[in-house]
């Protein structure tokens, strides 16, 4: 791990936690940034077997920090309520830590383009395939190889998973 989380009884389960990258949409990806300042920029994505896939435009701040230095990590919130009352959030979220790599192969481009259509515009295959095609040569397709995953959540969540109120 790279570092010890500090509340072990909000850690989620590996199978929970990649149930909350399987049906996230949006996740912030954080790289090291230009004069090492961090950059955090929310994206769509789509996570599959111990990767999480993004797509991009060729060029831009994003890609130059991650030519620099490929090592990023991915935050997805996938509950946030807040509970004014008890002066709390109901949260539940997963950050993936990783290294990221410009897909070059075409074949798999596709490939993520496709399921990332899927996920996004269910039933609208054909029109993904047109919209793919127009953008391909602005395109850039993200594969991050997940080095360590966590998933946590609030005690209140823990405890009514739990079947405790």
């Amino acid at each position: 791990m790279l570092h010890e989380m500090r509340r072990k009884k909000q850690f989620l389960s590996q199978e929970l936690t990649e149930e909350i990258l399987d049906r996230g949409v949006t996740g912030i990806l954080a790289v090291s940034g230009a004069g090492d300042y961090p950059y955090a920029v929310p994206l769509n994505f789509v996570y599959e077997t111990g990767k999480i896939y993004l797509h991009c435009a060729k060029a831009g701040h994003k890609l130059d920090a991650i030519r620099q230095n490929n090592k990023v990590s991915f935050c997805v919130i996938d509950k946030d309520d807040i509970i004014p009352e008890k002066f709390t959030t109901n949260f539940r979220s997963a950050i993936a830590f990783g290294t990221v790599r410009e897909l070059e192969d075409d074949a798999e481009k596709l490939r993520v383009m496709r399921l990332l259509n899927r996920k996004y515009a269910p039933g609208l295959e054909l029109e993904g395939e047109k919209e793919i095609q127009s953008a391909w040569k602005a395109l850039a397709v993200l594969e991050i190889q997940i080095d360590q995953v966590t998933g946590k959540e609030a005690m209140d969540l823990v405890k009514m998973r739990n079947g405790h109120s």
